[in-house]
């Protein structure tokens, strides 16, 4: 099974809470608001003369650096949050800058300074296009704190306030920097909005004819394509289909174009089975279904995946099957916001989450099976039957997806659901749409320059199902930003850049894509958030769903951890981050890869956290009152010795560590599975780190030594049996509450 990671530097602990910024005194920029109120008042009464375009605030969420930062959570980010009661400060010395990236040149009109109480006497405003050099737009010795309105003129990607003089003994400290001027930069033409979705996009719609025979090509060809390179979407318009069996392979995924499941029907199956491997159902990675109603034909559909595998918002008129044909070995697995009328069948599935659906029963329990929100679970019994239930889960929000209105493509973003239980499509669907005409198509061939151009114009990003080297980082700045991707879209950065980073900023959606480590290490894959993110955004949190890591497999691929998060209230919604044990480019440090996720953020949630086999930490937790429902993870298999994996005093490295310095944490349904196979005379000490608080709390922890490969002393800390004495048996050692 597989593996992923996140950030080099050194861990930034939140501390306790959230900064609570210096009170903002009353300014001589209130007064000017009120003088504006009362202009625009008196204006309405002018006859209009010729109207001319307002102009657009470019600078919000955008990549932001400053020359220095105060210690006590005033990063420059949050002086292009949008939020007036965060600021960025500096230390206390002259002279001092902060510069924002608007992504491209663009016509300037205005930047508007909200000083703190400690302001900038001395001061200009320095534009340019390739940020090494600058020209002066404003400048002034006698500023004296406020909101300073500055209407200037140029052309500029880079617009740096430069501090020559402090007015009081702090440092210079901004509530806001905004730059305003014209949309889409003059960088070159803009880019369209919408379109078509590529030859890789299936379409039909229940007139199609022979739909069978293309479900079969394209299984014929992705059946067994471990790390090939085809990526392929069905999308199957709203209406009745018949007599048909989708089979799902490699990097495919299947879904319905209705606003509800029940849409679109499939008489027939949705099936995955483990032909290719013998049975084995342990490598059945990589696919989706979504958005469908199925009757299956015997009355029972069969899904036997293993990670990165979502069944999301299915209505099955049946049962559901989860293990292959034969019983083999299955090692899954995720179903979100789905109705299974019939009893889930699990069987040989060693681990499975259920999060937000209704099931009309569910056997058999293996190693580890956890619910959250999910009408008909089986009530909480771990240690026997190993069921871990939580009646609701504390805060979702369903994945955006491809839906028509009529002929005409949007997206539909659900809204954010709190203490949820049951699926989220009863009724009225609650959310949002988005026309295509606001997204940039992204398809193969496309640039690492060109699709952070779309993001500069404002819009949000569907990606095509193909494969995407990128040479610069894909820059998400925008508050509410999608980027979607269909067929499992693979996102491979080049030179050792960071495929993905996101902006500190309200309510980004990432869905749907794959991010594969490139030949030379990258410091991290994907980032929300930059470090010492501070602001607030749990009225609208920005979340990753099916975002699945990949460090080799496909080739040599290197990383030093996977997924850094640094933004609060971030939610995590099934994501499988894999140090490859197979395939091409695999070694103990052919694809090294140290870290998986790095949570520095307070209040993230995790709900389906996959992480597997890394050179070091698979989780670590620095943030406050973090949570995660269900953890799934095994440790690296290809450890050469005891030496290798050696942690201080300490034997290994714990597969989930919550750091010494947080005072609040929670876990429910966690199991870390050793299988060192090069050296079976390998101990772990634990599988779980954790300081002893009474607001760290973890439920159902369990720990398997593979087959006798290596085991471990203990589950977490010093508490839980060894796996020693199962010796070959695979029986797990458990621990049904810590402390």
């Amino acid at each position: 099974m597989p593996a992923v990671g996140i950030s080099p530097t050194a861990p930034v602990s939140h501390g306790t809470g959230r900064r609570t910024p210096r009170p903002r005194p009353v300014t001589r920029g209130i007064v000017a608001a009120m003088a504006t109120a009362l202009a625009a008042t008196l204006l309405a009464f002018v006859p209009a003369t010729q109207a001319e375009a307002a102009p657009v605030l470019l600078s919000q969420g955008k990549p932001v650096t400053a020359s220095s930062e105060e210690n006590y959570g005033t990063p420059a980010t949050a002086a292009v949050d949008g939020n007036a009661n965060t600021r960025w400060s500096s230390a206390a010395s002259d002279p001092q800058w902060i510069r924002v990236d608007l992504g491209a040149t663009t016509q300037l009109s205005q930047v508007v300074l909200d000083w703190e109480t400690a302001y900038g006497k001395g001061y200009r405003v320095e534009l340019s296009t390739n940020g090494s050099t600058w020209s002066t737009a404003y400048q002034t010795t006698t500023g004296d704190g406020g909101r300073d309105t500055l209407n200037i003129s140029g052309e500029a990607r880079y617009v740096r306030v430069y501090g020559t003089a402090r007015g009081t003994g702090y440092g210079f400290s901004l509530w806001e920097f905004k730059v305003y001027g014209e949309s889409g930069g003059t960088g070159g033409p803009q880019l369209p909005g919408g379109g078509d979705l590529g030859p890789n996009v299936h379409v039909f719609d229940p007139s199609t004819p022979n739909i069978q025979a293309k479900l079969d090509e394209v299984f014929d060809q992705q059946e067994a394509s471990h790390f090939g390179n085809g990526r392929h979407q069905f999308l199957f318009k709203p209406g009745t289909y018949n007599n048909l069996n989708a089979e799902i392979g490699f990097y495919t995924s299947i879904s319905g174009l209705g606003l509800k499941p029940d849409d679109t029907t499939i008489n027939g199956d949705v099936t995955v089975d483990a032909g290719w491997f013998n049975g084995n159902a342990t490598q059945n990675f990589w696919r989706s279904a979504e958005n469908l109603a199925v009757n299956p034909v015997s009355g029972t559909n069969r899904w036997a995946v293993s990670q990165a595998a979502s069944f999301r918002r299915m209505h099955v008129k049946g049962g559901l099957n989860l293990a292959p044909n034969g019983y083999g070995w299955a090692s899954g697995g995720y179903i979100a916001d789905s109705k299974i009328d019939g009893q889930v069948g699990n069987y040989s599935q060693q681990q499975w989450y259920t999060r937000e659906s209704s099931i009309g029963g569910w056997s058999n329990s293996v190693w580890n099976q956890t619910f959250s929100g999910v009408e008909g679970a089986p009530a909480t019994s771990f240690p026997e039957p190993r069921y871990t239930t939580l009646p609701t889960t504390p805060i979702s929000r369903e994945k955006p997806f491809l839906y028509l209105d009529g002929d005409t493509y949007k997206v539909f973003v659900p809204a954010k659901r709190t203490n949820a239980r049951g699926v989220s499509w009863n009724g009225t669907p609650q959310g949002t749409s988005i026309g295509l005409d606001k997204f940039y198509i992204v398809k193969p061939g496309a640039t690492a320059a060109t699709i952070n151009q779309a993001l500069s114009q404002g819009l949000n990003l569907l990606f095509t199902p193909g494969i995407y080297h990128v040479d610069q980082t894909i820059d998400v700045n925008r508050a509410n930003t999608v980027v979607l991707g269909l067929g499992l879209a693979t996102i491979i950065p080049d030179n050792g850049v960071t495929a993905m980073k996101v902006a500190d900023v309200d309510g980004v959606k990432l869905a749907g894509f794959l991010i594969d480590a490139g030949t030379v290490n990258s410091p991290t894959l994907l980032e929300l958030g930059p470090q010492n993110s501070s602001a607030d955004h749990s009225a609208n949190p920005t979340s990753i769903q099916d975002v699945y890591v990949r460090i080799g497999g496909a080739g040599a691929g290197r990383a030093t951890t996977s997924i850094a998060v640094h933004s609060d209230d971030v939610i995590i919604d099934h994501t499988w981050v894999w140090r490859a044990d197979h395939g091409e480019g695999v070694g103990w440090e052919t694809n090294r890869a140290d870290y998986g996720v790095r949570v520095h953020g307070d209040d993230v949630l995790a709900t389906g956290l996959f992480v597997e086999h890394f050179n070091k930490y698979d989780v670590e937790w620095y943030g406050e009152r973090g949570r995660t429902i269900f953890y799934q993870n095994e440790k690296a298999y290809d450890a050469p010795d005891q030496a290798a994996i050696q942690n201080g005093d300490t034997k290994g490295y714990a597969a989930y560590r919550v750091d010494d310095s947080v005072d609040v944490h929670e876990g429910w349904g966690m199991g870390s599975y050793c299988n060192y196979n090069v050296d079976p005379t390998i101990r772990q000490d634990h599988g779980f780190k954790a300081p002893v608080k009474p607001g760290v709390k973890f439920h159902s922890l369990l720990v398997v030594s593979l087959g006798g490969m290596g085991h471990y002393n203990h589950v977490i800390n010093n508490t839980g049996a060894s796996t020693v004495p199962a010796g070959t048996s695979t029986v797990p050692s458990m621990v049904v509450s810590f402390p």
